[in-house]
Parts: structure tokens; C-alpha cells; sequence
């Protein structure tokens, strides 16, 4: 249903009704928007994951200490 969506033909097709909707002078900042909230967005996973390997590594090492050594 969607492998011939992003045939060239078609984006262009998309990107003409995205210049008469918006006009020319907005679409620059749509983009820079659209760009903005993606770039936040994987910045913002990148912490979650980096804070969900850091927990996991104290909570190894908390693991660790309650076992006698011996």
C-alpha cells in the first residue's frame, strides 16, 4: 500500500501543495520548526537512554555490595 508513496513525482506533488497552503514564506520556518522539534525529540531519548543505563549500572553495583565476599 505505501512502497510507491515517496516516488519523486509524488513528493514533488506534496512539496507544490505545501507552497500554496503555507506560501513561500512561511515554509522556512515550518522547516526550521519541524527540524527543531526532531532534533529535541532525539536529544531528549538520548538522555532517557543514557539515564536508563546509568540507573542500571548503580543498581549493579548496589547489587554487588550486599554480597558477602568470600
Amino acid at each position: 500500500m505505501l512502497e510507491g508513496l515517496f516516488q519523486p513525482m509524488h513528493l514533488l506533488i506534496i512539496f507544490g501543495i505545501a507552497l500554496l497552503v503555507f506560501g513561500p514564506k512561511k515554509l522556512p520556518e515550518l522547516g526550521k520548526g519541524i527540524g527543531d522539534g526532531i532534533r529535541g525529540f532525539k536529544s531528549a531519548m538520548a538522555m532517557k537512554d543514557h539515564e536508563d543505563s546509568s540507573e542500571k549500572s548503580v543498581s549493579a553495583k548496589d547489587q554487588g555490595k550486599g554480597q558477602p565476599k568470600g
